[in-house]
């Protein structure tokens, strides 16, 4: 089976198994495109997305267009002249010329089971929203947001404690062994394109600050969800006398009674309980403004918090 030449699009480590997979696997990758380096850091100082660090250590050729509609990008594109191209979480809308152009079509690795949680963010979204199952899609791309035919696709349950960044390490890995049973079908020719239902399309914006902050008055179950959903980055937080706070992992306690939400409760071996409209959170992992990560017992140790303080 010959293999085809391949352009490889992603920036953030969701991509990295994806890129690995095939600069290791004797895939003919003709190029990597990933975003532009930018500052980051405390120092402000211009930073190598990712995939670039991998695709160099790969011995990659590496490409970082500010736009990849810019007529100069476009001309590079079409002098690779790739077979396929393959997108894991690049972070630009591909244009119709990109697209359009390679025989074998532009395939995408999509953490959600299509049409569910199209976007920006749906491993966040799929555990705040309660999931109890997700997956991964590869999909070949159209114009549209995440609305491609389906190639393959594998369902995972997801765990009633699982966090944001270990579904997503998980999903990343799921996905790139996912990626090389498509290609092939692809090139060979067997694969059965499934169009996605209009029906069951759900969406998965971006991530806000507003997403993040927890209201104390909603069911401590959503809390939990939210708490895990955006753990460890960019993290749920609250407030306590103005100051930002981050949580970062909790557990749920039921109460028949609890104290008006937000309110405080005496510390417990477990951790922090803090009121919900139908019980408490027990915050076990936090960071204060300017600080580290860190156990809610060694926050309480720096800073005295009273039974009946209201966060938020």
């Amino acid at each position: 089976m010959v293999k085809p030449r391949i352009i490889f699009m992603g920036t953030p480590p969701f991509a990295l198994p994806a890129l690995e997979t095939l600069g290791n696997g004797n895939y003919a990758v003709a190029a990597v495109v990933t975003q532009p380096d930018r500052p980051a850091g405390r120092g402000r100082r211009d930073a190598s997305p990712p995939v670039k660090q991998l695709a160099v250590k790969l011995g990659l050729e590496v490409l970082q267009p500010v736009k990849v509609r810019d007529a100069s990008f476009l001309e590079e594109f079409y002098q690779l002249n790739p077979d396929m191209v393959v997108v894991a979480a690049f972070g630009q809308i591909l244009p119709k010329e990109i697209i359009d152009f390679p025989r074998f079509g532009c395939l995408n690795i999509h953490p959600s089971l299509l049409p569910k949680y199209r976007g920006a963010a749906p491993l966040n979204w799929s555990i705040i929203r309660g999931e109890t199952k997700t997956g991964v899609t590869i999909m070949l791309m159209d114009e549209g947001m995440d609305s491609g035919d389906i190639i393959i696709q594998e369902e995972t349950p997801l765990g009633e404690h699982e966090t944001f960044g270990e579904l997503h390490d998980r999903l990343a890995i799921m996905g790139a062994k996912l990626l090389v049973k498509a290609i092939d079908q692809v090139i060979r020719g067997q694969a059965v394109r499934q169009k996605q239902d209009p029906a069951g399309v759900t969406f998965a914006p971006r991530l806000t600050k507003e997403t993040a902050r927890i209201n104390w008055h909603a069911q401590s179950r959503d809390i939990f969800n939210l708490i895990r959903g955006l753990s460890p980055s960019p993290a749920a937080y609250t407030t306590l006398d103005g100051q930002e706070l981050k949580i970062f992992s909790a557990e749920m306690m039921p109460a028949s009674h609890p104290a008006p939400p937000g309110t405080v409760a005496a510390a417990v071996a477990a951790g922090l309980p803090v009121a919900a409209c139908d019980g408490y959170l027990i915050i076990r992992e936090v960071q204060p403004a300017g600080k580290k990560r860190m156990p809610v017992a060694d926050f309480l140790r720096g800073r005295r918090l009273e039974p009946g303080k209201v966060l938020g």
